[in-house]
C-alpha cells in the first residue's frame, strides 16, 4: 500500500456523511426494497442474478433481530411473487449472535425454513474471528435441518484450509456451499494472513479444494487474476457453468462483470439495501483508497454533498 494510500485510510472518520453518501449510490441500491428490486432488474437485463442483503449488523437488542427476521421474509416473498433472479445472504450479528447463539439459530432458521418453503436458497455471511466457529456451527446445524444454506469462508484466514476439511467431513453428501472471498476484517497476524500474494494463493486453492471435491462455489472477488484463475479451474475440471458461479459487490468494477458475463460465466452480484448504508459504504472506501482519495479531494474542493443513496 502506498503511502498516499495510507494517509486516506487515516483520514476515512473525518469525511462528511453527506459525501459517503454521494458514494454510497454506486454500491448501495437504496434505503428500501423496491430500490433493490429496480437493481435487480437491471442487472437481469444484463445476465447478471442477485443476493440480496439488508444492511445491518451487530444487534444487541432482541426487538431488532426479530424485525430484521420479518424483514428478509418480506424480501423471500417479493422475490418468489416477482420472480426475481436473486436469493439472500444474512449477517449473523444482524440476527442476535451477539446476544445468543442459540436465538441467532432460531431466527436464520425461521429465514431459511421460509425461503426453503419458497423454493430459495439463503447464504449465511461470515464475519470477523469471533463469530467464525458460531457461524460455521450454525450453517451447520441448518443445512442439515433445511437443505437450502451456504456459508462464506475467507482466503486470508489461516484455518480456512481446515474449515474446509471439517464441512466437508460434517455437511451431507460432503459438498458444501460456499462462498469463497480474500476477507475484509482486520485480524491480527497470528489469525490471518497479510501478504497479498499468499492471500491469493490461498483464494487459488481453497477454491480449487471445493472445486475437486463437488461443491457449488461463489467466486467471490474483483481481482482480474483470480477471476482468470476461477475461469482456468472451471476449464481443468471441464465444469458447465451452472456448477459455480463468480460474485461482484454492486457498483464495483462494471467492465470486470461485462467481461465475465460475456464469457457465459454465471454471475451473481450482491446488492446491498437499508438504512444503514453508512457503515457499509465507509468499509468499501477504505477497502478502495483510489476512491476514497477521490472523495476526499471533493470534500477539500467545491462539490456539493448528498443525503444518502435515495
Amino acid at each position: 500500500m502506498s503511502l498516499f494510500d495510507k494517509l486516506i485510510k487515516i483520514g476515512m472518520p473525518l469525511i462528511p456523511k453527506p459525501l459517503v453518501g454521494l458514494v454510497a449510490k454506486q454500491y448501495v441500491a437504496g434505503e428500501t426494497l423496491d430500490h433493490a428490486v429496480t437493481a435487480i432488474r437491471r442487472l437481469a437485463e444484463e445476465g447478471a442474478v442477485a443476493t440480496l442483503d439488508v444492511l445491518g449488523e451487530s444487534v444487541h437488542e432482541p426487538e431488532r433481530a426479530e424485525q430484521a427476521v420479518a424483514q428478509y421474509q418480506l424480501v423471500l416473498d417479493r422475490i418468489h411473487a416477482e420472480g426475481l433472479p436473486a436469493n439472500v445472504s444474512v449477517k449473523p450479528t444482524m440476527l442476535g449472535l451477539k446476544i445468543d447463539e442459540e436465538l441467532c439459530l432460531g431466527w436464520i432458521g425461521e429465514i431459511v425454513e421460509h425461503a426453503a418453503q419458497l423454493g430459495n436458497f439463503v447464504r449465511i455471511d461470515m464475519e470477523d474471528h469471533t463469530c467464525t466457529d458460531a457461524t460455521l456451527r450454525i450453517y451447520q446445524t441448518l443445512q442439515e435441518r433445511f437443505g437450502n444454506t451456504g456459508v462464506v469462508l475467507q482466503a486470508y484466514m489461516r484455518r480456512t484450509l481446515a474449515d474446509i476439511d471439517r464441512l466437508q467431513q460434517q455437511i451431507p453428501g460432503g459438498k458444501p456451499n460456499i462462498r469463497i472471498c480474500k476477507g475484509i476484517y482486520r485480524e491480527p497476524r497470528h489469525l490471518a494472513w497479510k501478504d497479498f500474494d499468499t492471500v491469493r494463493a490461498n483464494f487459488v486453492h481453497a477454491t480449487r479444494k471445493l472445486l475437486e471435491a463437488g461443491s457449488y462455489v461463489g467466486i467471490a472477488t474483483h481481482d482480474s487474476y483470480l477471476a482468470w484463475a476461477a475461469m482456468a479451474l472451471a476449464d481443468r475440471g471441464r465444469l458447465e457453468h451452472d456448477q459455480y458461479e463468480l460474485q461482484m459487490l454492486l457498483g464495483v468494477d462494471p467492465e470486470l462483470r461485462r467481461i465475465i458475463l460475456a464469457g457465459g460465466h454465471r454471475l451473481r452480484i450482491y446488492v446491498p439495501y437499508g438504512r444503514d448504508w453508512y457503515p457499509y459504504s465507509m468499509r468499501r472506501l477504505r477497502e478502495n483508497p483510489t476512491i476514497a482519495g477521490h472523495v476526499i479531494r471533493a470534500m477539500l474542493g467545491r462539490h456539493g454533498g448528498g443525503r444518502g443513496p435515495r
